[in-house]
């Protein structure tokens, strides 16, 4: 498999810029989720969402990436209507206060495409895509950068059976794959 090319600089649609040559960044999570394994549901209420978002931000994470379905192994789907319902008035009130680049978390198009109107720059899909088949053409269509991650089966499934050749190899080649998609 031949290298990608390197890429230094991420431009957003809100006008900034990502130097990814300059120095690592830093992602700060928040999961507006009732069943999240990282703040176990903390920041549900979109108030304390938006506190945590600001508070993410001025503590000096690069990004704010904003969560409305849990990804934890075992978690339940929620419909596309619920998890915009959760992400996209956090998403509007942290443009409206905050300059820092906001991705949003699903694995839904339909999800992706909301968030990317109320204001995030960057979407992060779980799935690589493969949940949704219109995933991959809504990133296509708007250029916005899409983070592509690696799961074998679902959240609900993903812990059954999780068995590689070589971890490395498989992992790598299955985005390999997504990214050419």
């Amino acid at each position: 498999m031949e290298p990608r090319p390197r890429i230094d600089d991420l431009p957003l649609a809100n006008g900034t810029v990502l130097r990814l040559s300059e120095r690592t960044h830093v992602m700060g999570i928040l999961n507006v989720t009732p069943d999240s394994f990282s703040d176990g549901g903390r920041f549900f209420d979109a108030e304390d969402a938006l506190k945590q978002g600001i508070a993410l931000a001025e503590d000096g994470a690069d990004i704010i990436d904003i969560g409305g379905e849990s990804t934890r192994p075992g978690a339940e789907p929620v419909d596309a209507g619920e998890e915009i319902s959760r992400v996209v008035p956090v998403i509007e009130a942290l443009r409206e206060r905050i300059e820092t680049p906001i991705s949003v978390d699903s694995t839904k198009a339909e999800v992706a495409a909301a968030a990317l109107d109320a204001g995030a720059d960057i979407v992060n899909d779980v799935s690589a895509g493969r949940f949704d088949t219109e995933m991959v053409g809504l990133v296509a269509a708007r250029a916005v950068p899409v983070v592509l991650m690696h799961m074998l089966g679902e959240p609900r499934t993903m812990q059954e059976v999780p068995a590689y050749d070589d971890v490395v190899e498989d992992v790598a080649a299955f985005l390999a794959s997504r990214a050419a998609a």
